[in-house]
């Protein structure tokens, strides 16, 4: 049997979920494809229920000591740490993809979306 994992949000994933509804509301005005990508990402993330570990490790610090996953959710990626001894899956970052994710983590760019 596969051992299920709980999942949990980072006050910032939150953040970056609502920002990125936000934008596609308000900035491209487009409430439908705010609702389909809010959905996908979501349905993603639950989808790290089962086998969290099946997504690679980035490759860059210092994420990769902390054995960051990441999971590209269309023109998304979600950045998420598994502690599978309590079994608890952290949601900890959502970007978009097309971003210096790695400048933001290391302090080289703003965060600012």
């Amino acid at each position: 049997m596969i051992s299920r994992f709980n999942v949990i949000y980072s006050p910032e994933a939150k953040n970056d979920l609502r920002s990125i509804a936000s934008y596609i509301l308000f900035e491209l005005k487009a409430p439908q494809a705010a609702q389909n990508v809010t959905t996908r990402i979501r349905n993603e993330i639950r989808s790290l229920e089962e086998m969290p570990e099946r997504y690679p490790i980035v490759e860059w610090e210092p994420w990769a000591s902390m054995r960051m996953h990441k999971v590209p959710v269309g023109k998304y990626v979600v950045f998420y740490t598994v502690d599978s001894d309590s079994s608890v899956v952290s949601i900890i970052r959502i970007f978009y993809g097309g971003r210096n994710i790695e400048g933001i983590i290391q302090g080289n760019e703003s965060d600012n979306n």
